[in-house]
């Protein structure tokens, strides 16, 4: 897979990686991916936490002191705990989500799997999530690691991210093709 040129990128495959092989060292990668997976979804529900990993107004200080504070509450301890304190201290906090994702696939690769990021109009229920591992298996050769996040603007299908490919299903893609299309006749 082609890496990225970004500066975000290296940092964060560099914090992950590092964050990798401490968790393997201490046989404990599925709880750091568990924790890691717990601190996205207080991400994806909180502005405000949002506005303090991304804005550079916050010090240092400021976030690692808020970054405490968070992780103490969700009870996220251990590495992940400490990874964060760590990333605050260094002003890297804008890099987490990349963050997450590279320790995920690094994680997946580690496991024999390809990771898939999958984003769908409304929450898959388990026997989706099934079936969509069983059918990326069969285009990807390996298993499957997936991670789902809900989209309601997609209006119903999927856009799958398996390594470099992109299969994008979604009801809003095709209604932007139908008008593309409805336009040139016109």
């Amino acid at each position: 897979m082609a890496k990225s040129s970004s500066p975000v990128s290296g940092v964060a495959e560099r914090y992950a990686a590092s964050l990798h092989d401490l968790a393997a060292e201490a046989k404990s990668v599925d709880k750091v991916e568990a924790d890691l997976g717990r601190f996205e979804a207080l991400l994806a529900g909180s502005e405000d936490l949002d506005r303090l990993i991304k804005s550079p107004v916050f010090s240092a200080d400021d976030q690692f002191k808020a970054i405490s504070a968070i992780l103490a509450k969700a009870g996220i301890t251990g590495l992940v705990g400490n990874f964060l304190k760590v990333v605050a201290k260094n002003r890297r906090l804008f890099a987490v989500p990349s963050m997450i994702k590279a320790f995920r696939r690094i994680a997946a690769e580690a496991r024999g799997e390809v990771a898939a990021e999958v984003t769908s109009a409304h929450a898959l229920t388990a026997a989706q999530q099934t079936e969509l591992k069983a059918a990326l298996k069969g285009v990807a050769g390996k298993d499957v690691a997936i991670s789902v996040t809900v989209d309601p603007s997609l209006l119903g299908g999927l856009v799958v991210r398996l390594g470099s490919r992109q299969i994008d299903t979604s009801l809003r893609t095709k209604l932007n093709s139908l008008k593309l299309a409805l336009k040139e006749v016109g």
